[in-house]
């Protein structure tokens, strides 16, 4: 794999004069304004017999401005300045004309347009020229790397209480001090790459190289993101390489006529279960595209790095489908290895660390690749951080599976714990795979039906509340401390929002009703969710003091099965869980030196029964217990 990867950068370096400008071409593909109001586009059509531009600037006549063929699959095209003016006018829509093989004139949006948008009486998208009189001017530098990195996965256009699509502008004002105050220091956000289909998630993507116009302006992305920078809030990008959307009018399929041109042609070239492109990792080309991609999103937007979707399907010719992963080195080493896409990945990973070393990569994969996270010069990934992808999974097998009384500590243990040595892993409790329709939330796993009817204080406790915002906060809490080197949130996740995440579509009326997010509802002194907001923030502001996410994994010195009781230290902190479902303990002994409550479950304004003494401080005695000689009674 690092002979594969070698080659590449040698190559790289011969034939393209290094990495720094092979991965700038996203400043000269597609149509770019010069110094002296001039246009100069470039294409990669290997497949065309002739390509045009055409647009508002020409009358849209499809021939009138023909590209001269280049070596290898490239075209380029020059227009001089009128009158010292640019002959593209700033906000004119574009199209490439391709000739195609069959003499078909076929109109397309360029692979790197940066700025399309979809009238509302219309279906396909349309490619806008953007060169404003002047872009937006970054004022604030990036925050530094973090040690602790506590994440807050958001998606702009559902956050907001009303039922349409919501601002870059609603974000930057009324969702980033929020996330601030709520103590994470990053912000995670989905579909900004463009993707025709809202209800897709963003993970249908049609324009690599444009923020979506659905929430705004590519300035006001901008701007959103100076914003976070200002409040010290890391930023990252969830982008979507593994794969793209199947359209072509408004997409890259068939660019150029062929099904070959930035992906595997025929079978190979399609995905089974999401119906979309999959690139071609070994074309020169292609990776050009997407590498000056990802550089393009940190250097233009200021974005802070990357969480790369659906590694699994890239590292293996089968894309997980139908397979499962038992952790046997066979699994992760053979001929069923996309080692192409792999070598990308060491490709963008290398890019990233040597062009822009602040940056963070994170893998979504669930298959857990050996060296997924070390360095590449290790032979790694190269990637900084993995999703620890087991865990969600693990909370809602038990919730729906067993009885109160039957959940297994080491079971649990192990899941949280279970991580490759040395490599970083980002644990969470749910994110927005476990909110979307057809699947629930933990809360809502919980606490059911009652949501809509007894989260009031004015409401008696029920007990099915009780027990729900009770291990709300715990399941939270020990995934937190003991998960992994990172941690995870879905916006709302952390107050406990009511129902699923559903997306404007033919089979749900084109509504908005659950593409939202109610912040409101922590607003609200007589709903209990403010218990659950309160919670998840004090939870965040003590890994800020105490740093447990950058130490060393934790010693667990108990999990004790027929107590129901896990023990562990972290970063110098105790952390005591009692799962029972209805015993509590008096004078239970546990591993600690000295003790005073920091963090509890059962306060007051976290909904709980305020059964515990925080002014008391608890010193240990030398008595041997779980291996460590000195214990507390708790």
């Amino acid at each position: 794999r690092y002979s594969l990867f070698y080659n590449h950068l040698k190559n790289i370096e011969e034939s393209e004069g290094g990495l720094d400008k092979f991965t700038k071409s996203y400043k000269t593909f597609g149509v770019n304004q010069l110094a002296d109001g001039g246009i100069y586009c470039k294409e990669w059509a290997p497949g065309a017999e002739a390509v045009f531009l055409a647009g508002d600037f020409n009358g849209w006549n499809p021939v009138s401005h023909p590209y001269k063929k280049l070596d290898y699959g490239k075209w380029e095209l020059f227009i001089p300045p009128e009158d010292g003016q640019s002959p593209v006018p700033h906000g004119s829509k574009l199209k490439v004309v391709i000739r195609a093989q069959n003499g078909a004139l076929l109109y397309r949006i360029s692979p790197w347009a940066r700025y399309v948008v979809r009238d509302e009486d219309k279906v396909n998208y349309d490619w806008v020229h953007w060169n404003p009189p002047q872009s937006y001017i970054h004022k604030n530098p990036s925050p530094k790397r973090l040690k602790s990195l506590r994440i807050y996965e958001s998606h702009v256009g559902i956050a907001s209480p009303e039922g349409k699509v919501a601002s870059y502008k609603n974000f930057t004002y009324n969702v980033l001090p929020r996330i601030k105050d709520l103590g994470y220091n990053c912000v995670q956000l989905m579909a900004i790459m463009e993707h025709a289909y809202y209800a897709s998630f963003g993970y249908q993507v049609t324009s690599f190289f444009a923020a979506s116009s659905r929430y705004g302006t590519p300035d006001d992305l901008k701007e959103m993101i100076d914003v976070a920078h200002s409040m010290g809030i890391t930023v990252l990008l969830d982008v979507v390489h593994s794969h793209a959307s199947k359209n072509s009018e408004d997409g890259l399929n068939q660019f150029d006529g062929t099904d070959s041109c930035f992906f595997h042609s025929g079978y190979r070239g399609t995905h089974q279960l999401w119906d979309s492109r999959l690139f071609d990792y070994a074309n020169w080309e292609v990776l050009r595209f997407l590498l000056s991609n990802l550089r393009m999103w940190i250097e233009d937007y200021r974005f802070d790095g990357f969480r790369f979707d659906g590694v699994t399907s890239m590292l293996y010719h089968h894309h997980g489908i139908g397979t499962g992963f038992s952790g046997d080195y066979n699994e992760y080493f053979g001929l069923h290895v996309d080692e192409d896409a792999l070598c990308y990945l060491m490709l963008a990973n290398h890019m990233i660390n040597t062009l822009h070393p602040e940056c963070i990569t994170i893998a979504e994969d669930v298959s857990g690749m050996p060296a997924l996270c070390r360095p590449v010069a290790e032979g790694g990934g190269g990637f900084d951080y993995r999703l620890a992808m087991a865990i969600p999974d693990k909370w809602i097998q038990i919730i729906k599976e067993l009885k109160d009384e039957d959940w297994n500590m080491g079971n649990i243990v192990h899941t949280l714990t279970n991580r490759r040595y040395e490599e970083k892993y980002i644990a969470y409790a749910e994110s927005h795979d476990q909110a979307l329709v057809g699947d629930k939330t933990l809360a809502f796993h919980l606490m059911d039906a009652e949501m809509y009817t007894n989260m009031s204080v004015l409401m008696p406790l029920t007990p099915v509340i009780d027990r729900g915002i009770q291990l709300h906060k715990m399941i939270r809490l020990i995934t937190h401390a003991l998960g992994g080197e990172s941690y995870l949130n879905f916006m709302g996740n952390e107050f406990g929002h009511p129902e699923w995440l559903d997306f404007p579509r033919i089979g749900n009326n084109e509504s908005y009703h659950y593409a939202r997010r109610q912040f409101n509802l922590t607003e609200d002194d007589l709903l209990r969710y403010k218990f659950l907001n309160a919670f998840d923030r004090d939870m965040n502001k003590l890994e800020e003091r105490f740093g447990w996410l950058a130490s060393p994994q934790a010693y667990v010195s108990e999990k004790h099965e027929a107590n129901k009781v896990i023990a562990f230290e972290r970063a110098g902190l105790i952390f005591i869980f009692n799962f029972h479902p209805y015993q509590s303990y008096v004078d239970y002994r546990v591993v600690a030196f000295k003790y005073k409550i920091l963090l509890d479950s059962d306060a007051g304004e976290y909904g709980g029964h305020q059964r515990l003494d925080h002014n008391t401080e608890y010193f240990s005695e030398e008595f041997p217990h779980n291996y460590r000689p000195n214990s507390i009674m708790v």
